[in-house]
């Protein structure tokens, strides 16, 4: 006997086809990290990061933009369930089974997302592989 597929990402987890709730789709996704990662970039220019910087002459400043980014999204996860660039796309990070986030999920979500490679290994619900670890879900508010 085998399982019948899936007819929508998210269906397994309970989540609505389309809608509030439904499973953050691509592009959303996407431009929520552009301007999660473009707000880090500008931050980081307050604290000296210089974007036209050779990397021999920026040393670690090169990486202040990475660290303002995970800073934002440790300190805005966990207390407005989203990210800046979250809001402005129209979604939020929920725990799978709807609770809060906490505290620690939001820094292994984070930790995962800077390394990049689990952030685009997805599963069939158009999870990352840091949110599945995380145990998190990005859906539309």
């Amino acid at each position: 006997m085998s399982a019948s597929p899936e007819t929508f990402p998210g269906e397994r987890l309970g989540l609505p086809s389309d809608g509030r709730g439904s499973i953050g789709k691509l592009g959303r996704r996407v431009g929520a990290l552009f301007v999660d990662y473009i707000a880090a970039t500008i931050i980081a220019a307050f604290f000296g990061y210089d974007q036209f910087a050779l990397p021999a002459d920026a040393g670690i400043t090169l990486f202040y933009p990475l660290i303002v980014f995970a800073v934002l999204q440790v300190l805005f996860l966990p207390t407005m369930q989203s990210s800046p660039g979250h809001r402005l796309f129209g979604l939020t990070l929920r725990r799978v089974d709807g609770a809060w986030v906490g505290l620690w999920r939001p820094i292994v979500r984070t930790l995962l997302l800077v390394i990049v490679i689990p952030a685009v290994v997805w599963d069939a619900d158009h999870r990352g592989f840091h949110d599945k670890l995380a145990g998190t879900v990005l859906v539309r508010r």
